[in-house]
């Protein structure tokens, strides 16, 4: 995961200088996205959850502009449901962003305009299994066909940042708003053109996701609708977790959705933490038949490992009721 400072934001972006065409193709090859619709059922549940977490936690200062969630019921998944809390806030999604550029590489493969390698693969497990933000910062190289490394003119950085916003426009042409995915995880950093790319677009200079456009992405993989089917059955195998054993030592999977679960529950998911932020994008098939997506943002309470559990739990018990 990543940890974040005051001044040196644990993200960043991505630009020219890699020998190779910048893959610039916004068609997508898939079927059409998956479309859920506004429930009042599911409304409710979300609108509990929230007020029953805020509840529980008033002792810790948890405020309701700290917290956002999305869910999408897909227990039918020819007729997916939702609601929301705040769900088109934009927020720094810290590791959150990786499921965006996994999606990606997997859109360039298919199109040709990157290589299906040993090395690629090696990446993206690393990027997703283990969230390491090197593995993360190699696949936005290729995606971008830029790399980091000492400032540049005026010019040079122009003709970065364009490239650097390869994936930007890729999300934009199949309708996602609010969303900002250019920029590299840190652990330390920016430096030389990353921070020099960051300066320059401040305020908004970094990555951007709500939870709502997060719920759309895990939703079209989970139903085979991001890129194509193939590609994400080998998405799901990635984000697979196991939340349940003492062999258990992936966070992901232990803690954040996992610790908020029924035996028996079987769980998909990409987190991210930074020193500001903890959160979790999850698919969740329950004993008995309930499926759904579930994501939570929350911001300030970084070392509170309840809060997502908690939420969690009453998201169950909502949809598991009668």
């Amino acid at each position: 995961m990543e940890r974040l400072f005051p001044l040196l934001y644990a993200a960043s972006l991505l630009l020219p200088e890699i020998a190779m065409p910048t893959p610039v193709s916004t068609i997508a090859t898939s079927a059409p996205p998956a479309v859920s619709l506004p429930s009042e059922r599911i409304q409710n549940i979300v609108s509990r959850a929230v007020t029953g977490t805020l509840e529980k936690f008033t002792a810790r200062d948890l405020q309701s502009n700290q917290v956002a969630v999305t869910l999408i019921d897909l227990s039918d998944p020819s007729a997916p449901t939702h609601g929301s809390y705040r769900g088109e806030e934009q927020v720094y999604p810290a590791s959150v962003i990786k499921l965006f550029y996994l999606v990606a590489a997997h859109h360039w493969m298919e199109q040709g305009q990157m290589q299906d390698t040993e090395e690629l693969r090696r990446a993206m497990r690393d990027m997703i299994v283990d969230s390491y933000n090197e593995a993360t910062g190699y696949i936005v190289d290729l995606l971008t066909g830029t790399t980091s490394g000492p400032e540049l003119s005026a010019g040079e950085m122009a003709v970065w940042y364009e490239k650097r916003n390869a994936v930007n426009r890729y999300f934009s042409s199949l309708g996602y708003q609010k969303i900002n995915v250019n920029r590299k995880p840190w652990c330390e950093g920016p430096y030389g053109r990353e921070m020099q790319s960051t300066r320059m677009h401040a305020p908004n200079h970094r990555n951007w996701l709500t939870t709502d456009a997060t719920a759309r992405l895990m939703t079209e993989i989970v139903l085979g609708k991001a890129v194509t089917t193939r590609r994400c059955a080998e998405m799901m195998e990635l984000l697979k977790r196991e939340p349940f054993g003492d062999g258990n030592r992936n966070a992901q999977a232990s803690s954040y959705t996992g610790a908020g679960l029924p035996q028996g529950a079987r769980l998909w998911s990409k987190a991210g933490w930074t020193s500001q932020t903890r959160h979790d994008a999850a698919y969740v098939e329950l004993p008995g038949g309930p499926k759904f997506v579930l994501v939570v943002f929350t911001v300030d309470h970084a070392n509170e490992r309840e809060i997502i559990p908690s939420l969690t739990r009453e998201v169950v018990q909502g949809l598991t009721l009668k």
